[in-house]
């Protein structure tokens, strides 16, 4: 898992069309772009947008962060349910201690994407709604991404926790779980589409309406010289 992601990591950096999130960070860009285009009183499409992603950002790092407290509660306890004959593997204090605070790690990082997801969607969000500015497109588009990568890190930080809960069943189903989800992953992140350029409607019917102007002012010439 922690190879395949420095993999990704790789791609992303030195060949981001290569990859669904640079496919999307290219989409993103379009979006803000015609987003800081429209009048201020037409926006509202653009906050909603911001907005869902603000609260599904906020409902996971609740998710994260209920998960971290009953896996506290549960080392406080001292649960014996992993440390029994039939779990295969070590099933030591000091080795389940380890597996403990990996996994609260990882929810605990989960939990520090998401809000840090949050709070760059809402400064999105305060960027666009703002009237009469020039706030360069640059500073909308970089909220919007980081944004984004923040959601991935955090989805990221459930994968490797979803692969370490299954380390207290043994070794064994945390190998075949890690295998599986690599391979999942690498079919989900990896994007052969070709990048759209993403060029702006208005451009091109511009053409267009000048050759219907042309063609109209000749037909009104014809008409006046006929007459």
């Amino acid at each position: 898992m922690f190879g395949y992601h420095l993999f990704l990591l790789y791609r992303y950096l030195r060949l981001p069309h290569t990859t669904v999130i640079g496919f999307e960070n290219n989409d993103k860009k379009a979006w803000v772009e015609r987003i800081m285009q429209v009048d201020n009183k037409d926006v509202g499409t653009a906050v909603t947008v911001i907005t869902s992603n603000i609260s599904a950002a906020t409902n996971l790092a609740t998710i994260s962060l209920t998960l971290c407290s009953l896996i506290g509660a549960w080392v406080a306890n001292n649960s014996k349910i992993f440390q029994s004959e039939l779990i295969y593997g070590d099933t030591r204090a000091s080795t389940m201690s380890i597996k403990y605070i990996g996994l609260l790690i990882c929810f605990l990082l989960a939990f520090s994407c998401f809000v840090q997801s949050s709070r760059s969607f809402i400064h999105a969000n305060y960027l666009i709604s703002t009237p009469d500015t020039d706030i360069p497109v640059e500073y909308v588009e970089l909220a919007v991404i980081r944004g984004g990568d923040f959601w991935s890190l955090g989805l990221r930080a459930l994968y490797f926790a979803t692969t370490l809960l299954l380390w207290f069943f043994g070794p064994i189903p945390m190998f075949a779980t890690s295998v599986s989800m690599v391979f999942l992953l690498h079919l989900l992140d990896t994007n052969t589409t070709p990048l759209h350029p993403h060029r702006s409607l208005r451009k091109q019917k511009q053409p267009v309406k000048r050759v219907e102007e042309q063609v109209t002012g000749v037909a009104m010439s014809v008409e006046y010289l006929e007459r």
